[in-house]
């Protein structure tokens, strides 16, 4: 299937299933008939799509990386890949979060609400900043690898990888399986794109047919106001970075990204967008392996700009709801709090959350008062992961740029 067929009908996958949901949701998705749809057929379907997905995750960037990392013959020169693109991913997630504040402090969506946070919402307590980076480091990789942990995942991987462009002869017979299987596994991926319309429908279908827009309605001002800075952030700060780092057109690498954004939308998942985004980085962005295998995957697990505009102005709107003013120092200190923790928790179940109450312990809200934004948060968190992905993707052919590991007649192709 060409990629223009797979992107239309993935889309039209996505359109069908919001259209499909919402009106589930106005009849009511309680109904005989309707009930099945929502809590079992339409899980059962996502679910499987998903899963297929995660499947890929823990081999694909194994194997990726270990390719890629071995291409990199030069320690330096993998280090300065890693300092690059950990910069990158770090300063636009400051500047996400600088945003998202600016904008809730002007727009103020809490003024007038009265608010009542006594919500049963709980969640999981952050580990110290010790455990956190102790965690990078596997102790066995092969549980790394069931649990899923990708930043263990990575470092064995990249380890691996350098020991074996070193190892000569053994090194390239290992090296030569290792190119094998990854292509094996990317054809996997390509053979799974021809289900992912069907996957698509489901997942949105469950989502709106679940929330429809009622609770859009209950916290409009919020919601469009996130919506409004993931919007600002994707298109104007990535737009502008991009320019700036690459010269390249910005127009023809959205044009590029369609695909991906619309599975990590409809998936809300960037561990499970990771297979998609490799592919279609190499495939259609002109990143060469080299930078690839090493950027997307840790963009998936560290870079949360979508994520950190959210937690700014959910901030400020709960701030604003009670009545606190938290000051400017209290603001430095959300950025600073969110930018950080986009590392700590990364691979955490729920990290949206899980990273915001980090940060209203950090500045004194209290966090059972989450649950009051709970409601609209998976429709957020749909969009919010497209904006992650994106990211991953523009400081990949940033870095690939600056080092030599781009091709730009795949990046200008319009097949």
């Amino acid at each position: 299937m060409q990629a223009k067929n797979l992107t239309r009908n993935i889309l039209v996958g996505m359109t069908l299933g919001a259209v499909v949901g919402t009106l589930i949701n106005l009849i009511g998705p309680d109904k005989p008939g309707l009930a099945f749809l929502v809590k079992d057929l339409f899980p059962l379907v996502g679910q499987i799509f998903v899963r297929s997905l995660q499947l890929l995750v823990v081999p694909l960037v194994l194997l990726s990386l270990i390719c890629g990392t071995s291409a990199i013959d030069d320690v330096r020169r993998l280090g300065r890949i890693g300092v690059k693109t950990l910069a990158f991913y770090l300063s636009t997630t400051a500047i996400a979060i600088t945003i998202a504040i600016v904008l809730a402090v002007i727009f103020r969506p809490g003024v007038g609400l009265e608010l009542d946070y006594q919500t049963d919402f709980g969640v999981s307590e952050s580990p110290p900043l010790t455990q956190v980076l102790l965690n990078i480091f596997p102790s066995n990789p092969f549980a790394a690898m069931a649990e899923g942990n990708m930043l263990q995942v990575i470092v064995f991987a990249i380890l691996f990888g350098l020991a074996a462009s070193l190892s000569g002869d053994p090194g390239k017979r290992v090296l030569a399986l290792a190119n094998d299987l990854n292509e094996i596994v990317m054809k996997l991926v390509m053979l799974l794109l021809l289900a992912a319309p069907f996957g698509v429908f489901a997942l949105v279908g469950r989502t709106f047919a679940q929330e429809g827009f009622t609770a859009i309605l209950a916290l409009g001002k919020y919601f469009f106001l996130v919506l409004g800075a993931l919007a600002l952030h994707s298109f104007v700060t990535y737009g502008l970075i991009f320019k700036a780092f690459t010269g390249l057109s910005v127009r023809q690498l959205f044009f590029n990204l369609r695909k991906v954004q619309i599975f990590a939308f409809s998936t809300a998942s960037s561990n499970a967008t990771i297979p998609i985004n490799l592919e279609n980085a190499e495939h259609r962005l002109g990143v060469k392996p080299a930078v690839a295998s090493f950027t997307i995957p840790l963009g998936a697990t560290i870079n949360m700009d979508g994520t950190a505009i959210m937690q700014g102005v959910a901030t400020v709107f709960i701030a604003q709801a009670l009545g606190v003013d938290i000051g400017l120092q209290g603001y430095l200190m959300v950025v600073v709090t969110a930018t950080l923790a986009s590392i700590g928790t990364a691979g955490v179940p729920g990290v949206g959350l899980v990273m915001l109450a980090m940060v209203f312990q950090q500045v004194g809200l209290p966090v059972a008062a989450i649950g009051v934004i709970y409601g609209v948060d998976r429709l957020l968190d749909m969009a919010r992961t497209a904006v992650n992905v994106t990211g991953d993707a523009v400081v990949s052919v940033i870095v690939a740029r600056g080092e030599n590991e781009f091709d730009q007649q795949i990046f200008d192709s319009r097949e």
